[in-house]
């Protein structure tokens, strides 16, 4: 029923005979002198129980509007998959909201790519991984999942062959700010992860494969991070990029901790990983191995371009490093200018030339023999293969002790303490195997950095 005046108070007509929620009458009226007064009394009408209902019913309809308008939409669980009305990830992503869960069905989904727009989104296969064949298609034309969210995460999902006309297609091209990426598989395509240059966003990987990314023009990657704030990879296999890098990064801060970068008897990669633009780096507990075939002879490069942030320290603790190429080979070349980069109790098999300013200690040079199987991809050290008295004392020399180790594959496992200095990334052979750390066990490796304190 239209009301006219004040809405808190609406105007019945006095005879309107209203017929509302049962009632029919006519408003009562009663009179009021006021003393002392020699006026005509006022005359006052009460607010009738038709009017009453009216008002808290307007208000209630106010309310509900109100909450419509401006209270935050709740999250939802989106379920995906041939049993679901949502059948593919893409039609999720046309009606996600922020905060979403996104479930979907393990299995293949050929040519479906998505772009997704909301914040806060978890994307997570079920009941195993999730396969998103991209089979010639990509999003945009950049990648088989666009991210332009913030604050995204992504479990238990394969991204399969993304090729694009500009030699970039990415299984995820990230755009948003901050990405987690675990238990996830990137194969076959251009790029395994390409991210963009947010400064204040971080990355976060691990417990993931990369296997086989790369156009083969040695400017497409396994993984490939810009200019972000912090880029952490830790317990993954990166491994037979095509001519590009097992991992490169321009970030300001990168963790490289606890992983398999490895070429193998057939890869062909060029780096096994690059920081072009320097930074604050901490390479501490991973397995490197170079290929026979490998395109470049340098295993680590730091700052070979352009140098863009004000903190240019590497830490390079603990790894076990590897080469197999008899054409020449260098661990590590560090751009002349910068800080020395420290470089303590690392195993070092088949080669052990650096570049540039390196200070180091601690590290042994070993021959292939020394390893229990690196064709099985065991790098551990042999009983015995140590001379005695190798390495340094961290806690001496200022640096943490990693406290984790890689476990292939793509998993981790507290590091057994030996009492003793152990170089290189793995405990020793008689070491009883620790049960594999789950992804959400909220572990934060050490990461060998100087006691600034």
């Amino acid at each position: 029923m239209p009301a006219t005046g004040n809405p808190e108070n609406p105007v019945i007509p006095a005879k309107a005979g209203i017929q509302l929620f049962g009632f029919s009458r006519l408003p009562p009226t009663r009179e009021r002198r006021i003393e002392g007064s020699s006026k005509r009394p006022t005359r006052i009408t009460p607010p009738s129980p038709l009017a009453e209902r009216g008002r808290h019913f307007g208000r209630a309809i106010a309310f509900l509007l109100l909450c419509i308008l401006f209270a935050p939409l709740q999250a939802a669980t989106l379920k995906v998959g041939p049993r679901h009305p949502l059948q593919l990830p893409s039609q999720a992503a046309q009606i996600a909201r922020d905060g979403d869960i996104i479930e979907i069905e393990a299995g293949d989904y050929p040519r479906d790519v998505a772009v997704w727009r909301a914040n806060r989104l978890t994307l997570r296969g079920v009941g195993g991984k999730a396969r998103l064949l991209s089979q010639g298609q990509v999003a945009q034309g950049k990648a088989i999942w666009v991210i332009k969210g913030d604050d995204t995460t992504i479990e238990h999902i394969e991204f399969h062959g993304a090729w694009a006309r500009d030699r970039n297609g990415a299984g995820i091209r990230q755009e948003g700010r901050n990405l987690t990426v675990r238990h996830s598989l990137f194969r076959d395509n251009q790029n395994g992860i390409l991210t963009g240059a947010n400064p204040d966003s971080e990355i976060l990987v691990e417990y993931s494969e990369f296997d086989h990314n790369g156009h083969g023009d040695g400017r497409s990657h396994n993984l490939y991070i810009g200019a972000v704030g912090k880029f952490t990879l830790r317990f993954s296999y990166s491994h037979h990029a095509r001519v590009g890098h097992q991992v490169k990064s321009r970030a300001r801060e990168n963790h490289i901790l606890h992983n398999l970068l490895a070429d193998g008897g057939s890869g062909r990669s060029s780096y096994l990983l690059d920081l072009p633009s320097g930074g604050l780096a901490h390479v501490v507990g991973n397995v490197m191995h170079q290929g026979p075939l490998a395109e470049n002879s340098t295993l680590i490069s730091y700052g070979a371009e352009k140098i863009r942030h004000q903190d240019n320290r590497l830490f390079l603790i603990h790894n076990t490093l590897a080469n197999s190429r008899v054409a020449g080979c260098r661990v590590l070349r560090v751009r002349e200018g910068l800080e020395p980069a420290r470089v303590v109790n690392n195993a070092l098999v088949g080669c052990t030339r650096m570049n540039g300013p390196v200070e180091a200690a601690g590290n042994v040079s070993l021959p292939w023999k020394a390893l229990v199987d690196p064709d099985e991809l065991d790098f551990r050290l042999k009983p015995g293969s140590l001379p005695d008295g190798a390495g340094i004392d961290l806690d001496q020399a200022g640096l943490e002790k990693p406290t984790h180790q890689y476990r292939h594959p793509a998993a981790g496992e507290p590091r057994p303490d030996a009492g003793k200095p152990v170089i290189g990334a793995l405990a020793n052979a008689t070491a009883h195997p620790s049960p594999v750390i789950p992804a959400h066990a909220g572990i934060q490796p050490t990461i060998g950095i100087f006691n600034l304190a």
